[in-house]
């Protein structure tokens, strides 16, 4: 992952600490309805309180598409700041030197929606110069937004000394235990629908990791290119060349690809359907595959024993409609406990992955559960994230 600094490298006394958050949270009535985010980077915030820095937040919301637009001002999250922090929190629409050093030196200052202008989202040199005014450090604990190469995220970090929140640090902390400097052997469970949006992510991964087990819509593709029917499952047949070309490099990289031997199947897509499980011969016409058959679960928690390390992203089946969650809640569930027993490390995060998890009750028992989306998506194709490689080597 490279070297970071962090908060504990930087003497923050006295200083205006520029830190990009993430608090784009859901709003409903001039409401926020999910403190989440909010809570996550609540530490790194009285971090900086306690080491007697002044945090001056930047972050976004919505997308007003670099206009001012009052329905996208960051002013409704206040409340939820000050709930979270237990202290009051100063909103500046326009910001300016002045007015932060003239605020307390316990102060939290939020500056207003960093893509109210343009030049936010096309790294203007000039938007990242002028957000370097306005503090003595940068410190981005905005994970979640690493994969932009926007003015708050990038641009500005080159400017100032810098260093990762604490947030940021747990995230590039987990992701290089996962695939950076594995405990090998390395497990990937890759679900989902389709292999469309995956195929960076699964091209990356073969050449990464010890095995790769593939569940969903997703593995219907594999299947038939392997000349299995599949009936009227959710299949992406023009890609079937790509699964092939996936299996291959996967076969002279020495990494076993794991596929559903037994499914579950419906005629309906209907929670509670009736439904069926068979071998893959025995898929009719009018049936979907819906889920993994218990078969499969046994062979992916042998797997998950002999593995080290465990990288998850995606459901196993339909796991919104019951009973077609089993093998998702089962897998889940026993990778949870063997993180609990401190025999595996587990990291987990995108798309559906973070519901599902915890659908199955399960997701506190993982190592780490990353909410960044897109984020961990391209870190787990191998992309490098502009907002992390703007912290290296500082």
């Amino acid at each position: 992952m490279g070297s970071f600094k962090t908060l504990d490298d930087l003497d923050l006394a006295g200083k205006a600490v520029l830190t990009r958050v993430d608090i784009n949270v859901p709003v409903e009535n001039g409401r926020v309805t999910d403190t989440t985010r909010i809570d996550k980077v609540a530490p790194t915030i009285l971090k900086i309180l306690e080491q007697g820095g002044k945090p001056v937040l930047l972050a976004h919301f919505g997308r007003p598409k670099g206009q001012p637009n009052p329905d996208m001002s960051l002013r409704v999250t206040v409340p939820a700041l000050e709930a979270a922090l237990g202290k009051s929190v100063t909103f500046i629409e326009r910001p300016d030197r002045g007015a932060i050093d003239a605020a307390p030196a316990d102060a939290v200052i939020l500056i207003e929606n960093t893509r109210f202008s343009s030049m936010e989202t096309d790294n203007d040199p000039k938007m990242a110069g002028f957000l370097a005014t306005l503090g003595d450090i940068y410190c981005n604990d905005a994970f979640s937004a690493a994969h932009r190469a926007h003015a708050s995220t990038e641009g500005v970090a080159r400017l100032l000394p810098n260093c990762a929140g604490l947030l940021m640090q747990a995230e590039l902390v987990a992701l290089d235990a996962a695939l950076g400097t594995p405990n090998r052997p390395v497990l990937a469970v890759v679900g989902g629908a389709k292999v469309s949006s995956k195929i960076d992510l699964l091209k990356n991964l073969v050449s990464k990791v010890d095995a790769l087990a593939i569940g969903g819509g997703m593995a219907n593709t594999f299947l038939a290119a392997r000349g299995y029917k599949i009936g009227k499952s959710l299949c992406e047949h023009d890609l079937t060349d790509t699964a092939k070309e996936i299996e291959a490099n996967a076969k002279a990289a020495g990494c076993e690809i794991l596929l559903p031997t037994d499914v579950v199947v419906a005629k309906d897509f209907a929670a509670n359907a009736a439904h069926r499980t068979c071998g893959l011969d025995d898929v009719a016409d009018d049936e979907m595959i819906l889920d993994a058959g218990p078969q499969t679960v046994t062979n992916l928690t042998a797997a998950l024993d002999k593995a080290n390390t465990l990288v998850w992203n995606g459901p196993l089946g339909a796991f919104e409609l019951t009973p077609f969650d089993t093998a998702t809640v089962q897998a889940a569930q026993a990778a949870g406990a063997r993180c609990k027993a401190g025999d595996l490390v587990a990291v987990a995060g995108g798309g559906d992955t973070v519901a599902a998890l915890n659908h199955a009750n399960a997701a506190q028992d993982f190592t780490h559960i990353s909410t960044a989306g897109g984020a961990f998506l391209e870190w787990m194709e191998g992309k490098p994230l502009p907002g992390v490689e703007a912290l290296k080597g500082s």
